[in-house]
């Protein structure tokens, strides 16, 4: 092997191993903020995922399944409990979407989901938003539930 071949190898190497230690340092990008979102996140390649199926609230001791602020908490609850079991965070969540049945007045409280939504994201514990979609449907599968949720978590490995 001539000198020239040898410094380009070593040269190729070095290279490839910048890169590969560049591309597994990324971090997932988070863009355009609101009050209990973003519009936009970009897991970049490489990053693990991790899906949750549609969940809602346990039902009470009285055999309701409370408010929406209720049912959005316990919901959020049962997943925090589920991925760190899991080894994985609330932080970790990138994406939600929400099928919501209205109440006894026609109209989906969407104020009380939010204020069982803001307990889980843009906190002190938690200052990671996901993007999200809210979906106002006729009716769910479990009689009572208000709410449905599924989430997608992603994270980049270590």
């Amino acid at each position: 092997m001539t000198k020239f071949v040898k410094a380009l190898s070593l040269t190729s190497a070095l290279f490839a191993a910048a890169f590969s230690v560049t591309a597994s340092a990324q971090e997932i990008e988070r863009n355009g903020e609101g009050r209990f979102f973003y519009n936009n996140i970009v897991i970049p390649a490489g990053a693990e995922t991790l899906y949750l199926s549609g969940s809602g609230a346990s039902q009470q001791e009285d055999g309701t399944y409370g408010d929406q602020e209720q049912q959005t908490t316990n919901t959020f609850e049962k997943f925090k409990a589920t991925l760190e079991g899991m080894g994985w965070s609330m932080s970790d969540i990138v994406q939600v979407r929400v099928f919501g049945v209205a109440g006894e007045d026609g109209t989906f409280d969407f104020a009380g989901f939010n204020r069982g939504f803001a307990k889980f994201f843009g906190t002190e514990e938690n200052p990671m938003k996901p993007v999200r979609s809210v979906v106002e449907i006729a009716g769910l599968v479990v009689d009572g539930w208000l709410v449905e949720i599924e989430i997608r978590a992603a994270r980049v490995p270590k």
